[in-house]
């Protein structure tokens, strides 16, 4: 009987800088995410975890550094090229195809699409409204069910849950970290739950950089109660998972 499961896959930047102009959003960020599991980036708006994903999506350029995705420099790859190799981004904004019907856009992404209605039944009722029209935490649901439907490698994920109740929200990480995928979130805080869950991996920014990497649990129990920086004998923005390059 062969394995059904996917080969491990990570994604990493490597001293990655991204500039808006001239704006410095990433300033030299070196992190990793591993899969098949869960890699949560936190950090307040402006921290550049948004700049992170698209980074590794390939929708912004690098000024510096590298994208590294299974141990292949893919910094140059465009990003349609990564989505080709099985990378899905979905993003805060414009996630969903608002002139489309929801049974429109889940049909974009599979022609069966009875997996996204099961997890989430919410939207079986509003297949044939256009997604514009949804609200925001319906919207999300959508785009997380084209995300679950994608079959991606590597899955990036701005604010998962934002306009979720606590009940829907609890689901979409359980969905999450149950994909045989490289998933990588960007939040504001660690949703509920995820300490105790083994393995996820945070990474927090501040000004685009990286100051604390490492478990959630380890995050939760001590890191914030000292200052929020890195622990001890741990070089901040050095991740723990990857040698320096």
């Amino acid at each position: 009987m062969t394995d059904s499961r996917a080969a491990p896959t990570s994604i990493s930047l490597r001293h990655a800088r991204v500039r808006y102009g001239p704006l410095e959003a990433l300033h030299g960020v070196t992190l990793a995410a591993p899969g098949p599991g869960l890699t949560v980036l936190l950090g307040r708006n402006g921290s550049g975890r948004t700049t992170v994903l698209r980074a590794l999506a390939g929708t912004v350029p690098l000024s510096g550094g590298a994208v590294v995705w299974d141990g292949d420099d893919v910094t140059r790859l465009p990003a349609f090229e990564r989505a080709r190799r099985g990378l899905c981004l979905a993003p805060e904004r414009q996630a969903v195809f608002g002139s489309l019907t929801v049974r429109e856009n889940l049909e974009l992404a599979a022609s069966d699409h009875s997996a996204a209605l099961d997890a989430y039944p919410q939207l079986r009722p509003l297949l044939q409204r256009r997604a514009g029209t949804l609200s925001g935490g319906e919207q999300r649901m959508l785009a997380l069910s084209r995300a679950l439907l994608a079959h991606a490698r590597v899955v990036l994920v701005d604010e998962p849950a934002q306009g979720m109740s606590p009940a829907v929200a609890a689901r979409t990480y359980d969905l999450l970290a149950a994909l045989d995928a490289c998933v990588v979130v960007a939040e504001q805080r660690l949703p509920p739950g995820l300490q105790d869950r083994a393995p996820v991996f945070v990474h927090e920014l501040r000004r685009g950089t990286v100051v604390f990497s490492g478990e959630a649990g380890e995050l939760e129990r001590g890191v914030r109660g000292e200052g929020r920086g890195a622990p001890p004998g741990r070089q901040t923005g050095q991740d723990p998972l990857m040698p320096d390059a």
